[in-house]
């Protein structure tokens, strides 16, 4: 049914508005974690800014919103293009949140937990690869990139292969493409050996003096 496009759209892009990570830092230390470290909402910045302990509940979360939007999604249709929608729709929500002044994350977790609802098999296999990268790198940058794309690449073989449905390898492509593109900074830091490491790199930004942004 052609309603369950927008439908799936609008619910995956306003679940994946709920900006976590702010939340969790105006509850936890009273700060905007925008006004610190990358500047972004997501678990990352909120391990750098608020600590371990603080930030695996924006981890939590962020993986639950990009799962819960397919399930529904899978409810509402059988139709697989109508679970990559939802599924690229709560990751631009997290990325650009309504509720956040369009200033969320960069939908790693989020793609990850849209993954899940897709095939956790996937996830699993993949996990170990990824936690092998930032133990190794120690850059949390690198696994982000580095899994998007395996994990994209993957979904494409896997829907060549008729394992899985073709809109789920558009899905994850398209999403893998957005995480490089919103880690074009990132990237850069890398080159020139700038980039914080785990962990790090959790400072107040430039010309963030005091309160919110």
């Amino acid at each position: 049914m052609w309603w369950t496009f927008p439908a799936i759209a609008l619910i995956g892009y306003l679940l994946g508005s709920v900006p976590l990570g702010l939340i969790a830092g105006r509850l936890m230390r009273g700060v905007d974690i925008r006004d610190y470290g990358s500047g972004k909402t997501g678990f990352t910045n909120a391990l750098r800014t608020l600590g371990l302990r603080a930030s695996l509940p924006v981890l939590v979360g962020d993986l639950a919103k990009g799962a819960l939007t397919v399930v529904i999604a899978r409810v509402l249709s059988d139709n697989a293009y109508v679970q990559a929608t939802g599924g690229l729709a709560v990751i631009i929500g997290h990325n650009w949140p309504v509720f956040a002044g369009f200033r969320g994350g960069r939908g790693v977790a989020t793609f990850v937990g849209v993954l899940v609802g897709m095939n956790p098999l996937v996830v699993l296999a993949l996990l170990p690869v990824g936690v092998a990268i930032v133990v190794v790198t120690r850059y949390m940058s690198v696994m982000s990139i580095s899994s998007a794309l395996l994990a994209a690449g993957v979904l494409i073989g896997l829907a060549a292969a008729g394992v899985l449905p073709v809109a789920y390898a558009v899905c994850a492509g398209l999403a893998a493409l957005l995480i490089v593109v919103l880690h074009r900074e990132n990237i850069g830091r890398l080159l020139a050996g700038t980039e914080p490491k785990i962990g790090r790199g959790g400072e107040r930004r430039a010309g963030q003096v005091g309160g919110s942004s």
